[in-house]
């Protein structure tokens, strides 16, 4: 395994900084939901193109490889005097098998320890 730092990206090669993570998972479903809040993003220039279509997954990448997920959500909450400041940017997204949310654990315990977060169940 080679020594890559964390990192989550919604454009290759430009690394955003994740603010929060909630984690859920239905009880009768079992499927798991994922909710990543963004305070503010680097690749701001570029996320017009995203929203429209031609970025389609967000990118995880850390020692094992990239895991690629395609958000079922992606909401821009904007706020201030004019309205016009990013406030945050949710981006949620389900994990249905446990082989899939055993690996995003993994990298969210990576990017936990590399960024001085804690990542851990209650």
């Amino acid at each position: 395994m080679s020594l890559q730092t964390p990192s989550i990206e919604f454009f290759q090669g430009v690394a955003e900084d994740l603010s929060g993570v909630s984690l859920r998972r239905n009880k009768n479903t079992g499927m798991r939901n994922v909710l990543m809040i963004f305070e503010s993003l680097n690749a701001l220039e570029k996320f017009n193109s995203f929203t429209k279509g031609s970025a389609q997954n967000l990118s995880l990448i850390d020692s094992e490889g990239k895991i690629l997920v395609t958000p079922n959500s992606l909401k821009m909450i904007f706020g201030g005097d004019e309205g016009d400041e990013l406030k945050r940017v949710e981006c949620t997204f389900e994990i249905e098998s446990d082989s899939h949310w055993e690996r995003f654990s993994r990298f969210m315990e990576r990017y936990a320890e590399a960024n001085g977060m804690e990542f851990g169940k209650r």
